[in-house]
This record gives C-alpha cells, sequence and structure tokens, in this order.
C-alpha cells in the first residue's frame, strides 16, 4: 500500500500510496471538504486545480445530510449496476443465438462497466454523492465532538464505553462509540479512515492526559476489530478480479490511521504509539497520525513532540500530521518526515480575504530552505500574504497571480477582487480561494521536486 524513499540531504520521505482511487504521491495537502465539498468551489475547479485527495468529516456527514441520503448515491449505482447486469446476460443470449460479434462485445462492455459499479456502490456512497473521483479521508470526528462538549459540557458526555452529544443542528441526542466511527466511515466508502480518538487540549492536566491515552488505546482496539469485521464483510461481497483493484485482486481495503495522543508529554506519546501496535488490526496499521494539535496554548510550534512523535513511527508507515497547515509548518514537518497533511487554512484564509503568494525572487528555493534552518524563528521567508481587503488594494490592476495557471487568477486584477470583497460577492471567496489552493498545491510540488 505505501512505498517509501528518504531524501538523502535530511528526514524528508518520498513515497507512493496505493489507494482505491488512484495513487497519491507524498508529501501532499488535503484541504478539507469537510461536509462533502469545498466552500465556493465545484468541481470544475478542482479539476482545473489537478486537485488530488481530501479530507471528509464523519461527524458533520452523519449529521448532515445524513447516511441515508449519501447511501441513495450508491443504490442509484445499484440500480445501473442491476440493468447492465441484464445487458450481460442480453449479451450472452446474442452470442448463443451467434448474433453480431459487435453487439454482443457492446453489451460486455456495459456490463463490465456495471460490474465496476456495482462493486464501487457497495462500497460507499460519498464519491458519488460528491462526483468525485480522486481519493477521500475520512476524520472519525471525535475532536469536532470533544471541542464541542470542551466549549460546553450540556452539550455531550464522554465515557469509556462512548460518547454522547446534542447535535448543534437541531439538538437531536446522538451516540458516537469506536464500532460506529468505523461503520460510518465504510459507509461513506473512503480511502483512508482514521480512528476514534480522545482529543484533549495539550495544556489539559496530567491525570486527563493519562486518561485521553488509555481512552485512545481502548477504542483504536475496538476500531480494530470492527475494521477486521468490515474487511471481512466486504471481501465477501465483491466479485474477484474486480475492475476498480487495478491489481486483479478482488478487493482494496481502505487505508486505516491510529492516532498518537499525549500531548507535550514525550513519555505518554511513547506509551500511546506502543499501546497502539498492541491492539493493531490483521493488518496493521498503515499509517498513525499526530493527536491534538501542533501547537501549544500560546501559539508555539511543538516542534520537539513532532519531530519525536515522527521517529516514533516505523519507517514503512505513513505519518499523518493532523492540522498542521501554516505553510512553513508544512515544510518543516515534511523535513522531519510526515507524509501527509490536511487543514483548513488556505481555504478558510482565503475566504477572509488573505491571499497566500510566491516572493518573487530567483532564490525561493533556497528561502525555502534556510527556513527550516531557523525553525523557531516565525519569519515569512518563501511567501508572502496579503489582505486583500486592505484599502491599499482598490487601486491596484496587477493581476491576482501573473504566474497563475488558473485563468482567472491571470486576467482579475486585485482591484477587482477588492471590489468583490467590499461588496461581498461570492465570487470574491471563490478566486481568493483558488487561489491559495494552488500556492499550496505548488507548495507540495515543490517539496516532491527535492526528491
Amino acid at each position: 500500500m505505501f512505498k517509501v524513499k528518504k531524501n538523502k540531504k535530511n528526514t524528508m520521505r518520498f513515497g507512493k500510496i496505493n489507494t482505491r482511487h488512484g495513487v497519491i504521491n507524498t508529501p501532499f495537502f488535503m484541504p478539507d471538504a469537510t461536509r462533502g465539498f469545498i466552500k465556493t468551489l465545484s468541481n470544475s475547479d478542482l479539476d482545473n486545480l489537478k486537485m488530488g485527495p481530501m479530507v471528509v468529516n464523519t461527524y458533520h456527514l452523519y449529521l448532515q445530510p445524513g447516511l441515508k441520503k449519501i447511501k441513495k448515491a450508491a443504490l442509484l449505482r445499484d440500480a445501473t449496476a442491476r440493468q447492465a447486469r441484464l445487458c450481460d446476460a442480453t449479451a450472452r443470449q446474442a452470442r448463443l443465438c451467434d448474433a453480431t460479434a459487435r453487439q454482443a462485445r457492446l453489451c460486455d462492455a456495459t456490463a463490465r462497466q456495471a460490474r465496476l459499479c456495482d462493486a464501487t456502490a457497495r462500497q460507499g456512497g460519498i464519491h458519488n454523492f460528491m462526483n468525485w473521483k480522486g481519493s477521500l479521508l475520512s476524520d472519525s470526528g471525535g475532536f469536532q465532538i470533544f471541542s464541542l462538549i470542551h466549549q460546553n459540557p450540556q452539550m455531550g458526555k464522554i465515557t469509556d464505553k462512548q460518547v454522547a452529544f446534542k447535535s448543534p443542528i437541531d439538538g437531536s441526542k446522538h451516540i458516537l462509540t469506536p464500532e460506529k466511527s468505523i461503520q460510518i466511515q465504510f459507509d461513506l466508502g473512503v480511502d483512508m479512515m482514521v480512528t476514534l480518538d480522545d482529543c484533549p487540549p495539550n495544556d489539559c492536566k496530567k491525570k486527563d492526559l493519562d486518561k485521553a491515552v488509555e481512552r485512545t488505546i481502548g477504542w483504536a482496539k475496538r476500531c480494530a476489530i470492527e475494521y477486521d469485521k468490515r474487511v471481512k464483510s466486504q471481501k465477501s461481497k465483491v466479485p474477484s478480479r474486480a475492475p476498480h483493484s487495478g491489481s486483479g485482486k478482488s478487493y482494496k481495503r481502505p487505508l486505516i490511521f491510529a492516532v498518537i495522543q499525549g500531548g507535550t508529554d514525550l513519555g505518554l506519546r511513547k506509551k500511546c504509539f506502543e499501546g497502539l501496535e498492541e491492539v493493531a488490526p490483521k493488518n496493521g496499521w498503515d499509517g498513525f497520525g499526530f493527536g491534538a494539535r501542533p501547537v501549544d496554548s500560546k501559539g508555539n510550534f511543538l516542534e520537539e513532540v513532532l519531530k519525536y512523535t515522527a521517529n516514533l513511527i516505523p519507517k514503512d508507515k505513513i505519518r499523518f500530521a493532523l492540522g498542521v497547515g501554516t505553510p512553513e509548518d508544512i515544510v518543516r514537518c515534511a523535513r522531519m518526515g510526515w507524509d501527509m497533511f490536511d487543514c483548513v487554512i488556505p481555504t478558510r484564509e482565503g475566504r477572509h480575504g488573505r491571499l497566500f503568494s510566491w516572493k518573487r525572487n530567483p532564490n525561493a528555493k533556497a528561502q525555502m530552505s534556510n527556513q527550516i534552518q531557523m525553525p523557531k524563528l516565525k519569519c515569512l521567508s518563501f511567501y508572502n500574504t496579503i489582505n486583500i481587503v486592505n484599502s491599499k488594494f482598490s487601486t491596484d490592476f496587477s493581476p491576482i497571480n501573473k504566474d497563475s495557471k488558473l485563468k482567472e487568477l491571470r486576467e482579475y486584477s486585485k482591484a477587482y477582487l477588492h471590489h468583490l470583497f467590499k461588496l461581498k460577492e461570492p465570487l470574491g471567496q471563490r478566486l481568493a480561494t483558488l487561489n491559495n489552493l494552488e500556492f499550496y498545491s505548488d507548495l507540495m510540488e515543490r517539496l516532491r521536486e527535492e526528491g
């Protein structure tokens, strides 16, 4: 599932992750399509950006639109599959009746496509619901639920057995267990999934961190058991040599990640990792994620903790730096050996008028390398940020990004974008989001070029 090689100059890794919806080159960044979409963008926009994997959220999709609606997308594909199986029967009949070879081949092709639809439909509906052909990772939803309860204890209760919470949408009561989290993610049919974990703030008391680590390990064990059950069940349903598998195997399981908690306590991080290794599913964990926020309560980057946690993870496992999202932090973490990243920063900041751009300097790559040699210095050495709402841009008629691959960003001016934001026109948010996602895409491409 994952092949990796190291950069000879540092600990940065370059690899390939094989998923049901394609191969992903590492390191890579995933924008958050939390509720099944990236705000203001269509799939055409994402195609133009050549967007790779994205993140969807179990908690949000479970609450709205709900699994019943998402499954309907799969059922529609199932109906198409059944219709095509009839065509398959017609093809066999045509051959028996010595019908024209061309007609039989057309029916055969339709039948093969149907079997592809059939196999895909059984695996879940979020790709169909979103009409997205690329890879998707689902977060377990734990972080969102715990944030909800930590902010307002009246919204729910966390126990070793389960999490009980109220929907912030309509106040309805819900129960989430480790087993249910895995079941939901299988129903979504994602390519990569994350176990449910207890995610306390980094600055919480030692006894609370101890409890979170124990609970995370216990929940991971229950997730692994449920995961193995679902993999076994899926294998029995998918026909042999399913066309989507690419390798001729009957079933390509989703990748599963466990999350290493422990706050800023390195000993607890090690304890959590070792405990997770003991409760792994049959095929082992495919990767490990960094639990909790990558900064402390004062906003300081947890360099030592991130580096220590990365070194805990075996070389043949994928390293997922959850929530790491500023450009300089991504570069720092990639140099530590982290493989994948996700964050709301490029899209959220774009919607608020903050744009990322490369410094106009022939030594931009060299500057990016220098940034890593000064990890404690919070400087913007290889990129700029601007607030397009600032009045100085009202008369700046230069392109949003003259070097962009996207026509809109080359032809629309900063003054026009400023005008759109002042009037709260959604087109402005769309253009800014496109700009930032293109910047992040270019950043990851530059990092991969170092390999």
